[in-house]
């Protein structure tokens, strides 16, 4: 079986934006930067079926030289190939593009994308990529068994959880559930050792066209002072609900 695990290098949570060029473009000055984390459930599912059946796991990402700390990273978990597409990406068409001239270059059996970036959170890089491959897409992914030549997966829906069966090849959006927190694998000592052993491949992109345009970033409003009510003001919290918060 042959993976590839598609990662995004995306900004700690923790971290605090800020924006230059007069809006325009991102500051990452002092941001620390991580492996998506859906994109780490995949990549965690995937050395699974490493080392269950003996896939072969490569990740890539799209961009510059400052995302190849987190694929190092991603090879010390446990993949066995990195490839980076040198092209700081604007959109979510581009990436799937960009990724989408890899996966006609060699046969994947199963190509894995997070559900969505924790940056931009459009959601739209796997549906593109199956799209442009011409295979299934599965959104939200939270199981993957192998079942023979099969696939026996679950996706998460609005109100509860969907079983499908499919077969390869295939394109799956991975989220949490695929699994857990407390199973994702951090590198010890010898994964980085080996890190340092395994390919990285850097290539050029064959697509550079962006359909889209920034015009400005803007962050969202701050939020006002808090107010406290008193528990016994029954009142005074319904005056303010409906008349300030406007909520009932």
């Amino acid at each position: 079986m042959n993976i590839l695990v598609c990662i995004s290098n995306v900004p700690d949570t923790t971290s605090k934006i800020n924006f230059n060029e007069n809006n325009t473009s991102f500051d990452s000055l002092g941001v620390q930067f991580i492996i998506n984390p859906n994109d780490e459930f995949g990549l965690t599912r995937a050395i699974w079926l490493q080392q269950k059946l003996g896939a072969k796991v490569t990740v890539v990402t799209v961009g510059d030289s400052t995302c190849e700390a987190i694929l190092r990273k991603c090879l010390a978990i446990g993949a066995d190939q990195a490839i980076r597409i040198d092209l700081k990406p604007q959109d979510g068409f581009q990436v799937a593009s960009c990724l989408a001239s890899i996966c006609k270059k060699t046969e994947y059996d199963l190509v894995i994308t997070g559900r969505e970036s924790i940056d931009y959170n459009g959601g739209m890089v796997g549906a593109i990529l199956a799209t442009q491959l011409k295979i299934p897409y599965l959104a939200n992914c939270i199981q993957l068994e192998l079942d023979g030549d099969n696939l026996n997966l679950q996706r998460e829906i609005d109100g509860g959880k969907e079983i499908l069966t499919a077969t390869f090849p295939l394109v799956i959006g991975a989220q949490k559930g695929l699994v857990e927190e407390k199973d994702l694998i951090i590198p010890n000592m010898r994964g980085i050792m080996q890190a340092r052993q395994k390919p990285l491949e850097v290539v050029s992109p064959e697509i550079n066209a962006c359909n889209s345009l920034v015009q400005n970033y803007e962050k969202p409003a701050e939020k006002g002072p808090v107010k406290l009510v008193d528990a016994e003001d029954i009142d005074g919290l319904i005056d303010l609900l409906e008349n300030e918060a406007k909520v009932i």
